[in-house]
């Protein structure tokens, strides 16, 4: 028996994951398969690598065992990977949102500041008209002076 629990923890890496399985039932697929084996037995070719050596050891019970096990391990590993895939596009959906929300604000940004530059021109321009205007001023009050002294 501590054969076969050495068996049972190996990890499914080689799982592939369908992109829609949410038809997907392994207790129908187990059933389907337990009915297959109690009307035809066991098949010949069990070298398909999914009993490992000590399958060959085993009897047929300990052998559907084993494959049950390895199916509930693959069915929450499955369960697993769906609910991370679940995660990631909550989290994608999330990052999405807050790249428009980020991109809106850049843009309002991006007009304030045109409209701030546009100001500041503006105020230079107008700066520059009254320093002339002064500049004109200060010469007639220094040419009036002369003409009263």
């Amino acid at each position: 028996s501590s054969k076969i629990r050495n068996v049972e923890v190996q990890s499914a890496d080689d799982v592939a994951v369908l992109e829609d399985c949410t038809d997907f039932s392994l207790a129908k697929t187990i059933s389907k398969i337990e009915e297959k084996l109690e009307k035809r037995g066991l098949p010949d070719c069990l070298d398909d690598d999914i009993i490992p050596s000590v399958g060959n050891e085993i009897g047929a019970e300990a052998q559907i065992r084993f494959l049950k096990a390895k199916l509930r391990v693959m069915q929450e590993e499955l369960n697993s990977v769906v609910c991370e895939c679940r995660k990631k596009d909550d989290e994608n959906q999330n990052l999405k949102t807050r790249l428009k929300s980020t991109e809106e604000e850049n843009t309002r940004l991006q007009r304030t500041i045109n409209m701030q530059h546009s100001q500041t021109e503006k105020y230079k321009m107008l700066s520059q008209e009254a320093n002339k205007k002064s500049e004109g001023l200060q010469q007639k009050v220094i040419a009036l002076e002369k003409v009263l002294q």
